[in-house]
């Protein structure tokens, strides 16, 4: 008996190992988020910029769509920066009481976040989805668009909820990984 845990023990680090072999994905997947957000804001600018001057500059139109386009490119960039701040930790936190409590109760409860966030993901997956297929989804269109469903309007939800669980998963791997290796944590890049 003492063998197998002395096994399990020895095991634990290869778990790790082969875990963090992922870690490409991870990078990969906030790059990519990350270029989506940029070119949602520099059409959000573009957009912004051409209602702008076709209010006050007389030869340009102002496109009657504006406002709607530029609003949903608006809910798309913000839910799937909010995934992105996962990756980087750099989500609102409460941290007043850190340097009171010992080091693994703040493991603990960063853990705990985490998985109460991950929670959060899962719920915008299913009733994004949800909502995505609801009829006012489907039949309902935007004012300015007609030939546009608002499911595109709704779908950033579900689609942040899934990079959101991307995310959590890895940052639940690295509070595991401090829990069972302490000295060999690595940080993000």
């Amino acid at each position: 008996m003492p063998q197998t845990s002395s096994n399990q023990a020895n095991n634990v680090p290869s778990v790790f190992r082969t875990l963090e072999k992922i870690r490409p994905l991870y990078d990969l997947t906030y790059k990519i988020l990350m270029f989506v957000c940029k070119v949602l804001l520099v059409g959000d600018i573009l957009i912004t910029c051409w209602s702008v001057a076709g209010r006050y500059i007389p030869f340009i139109t102002d496109p009657h769509w504006s406002e709607e386009v530029v609003l949903t490119l608006m809910v798309y960039m913000t839910v799937l920066s909010a995934s992105l701040a996962i990756r980087k930790g750099a989500h609102i936190r409460m941290t007043a009481f850190d340097t009171y409590l010992p080091e693994k109760v703040i493991k603990v409860l960063d853990l705990l976040a985490d998985i109460a966030v991950m929670a959060l993901g899962i719920c915008l997956v299913i009733y994004g989805i949800r909502f995505c297929n609801s009829p006012l989804s489907l039949r309902g269109k935007y004012a300015s668009i007609p030939g546009l469903s608002k499911f595109w309007q709704y779908l950033p939800v579900p689609v942040a909820g899934v990079s959101m669980i991307i995310f959590e998963l890895e940052q639940i791997f690295q509070h595991l990984e401090r829990f069972w290796l302490p000295s060999e944590r690595k940080e993000v890049a």
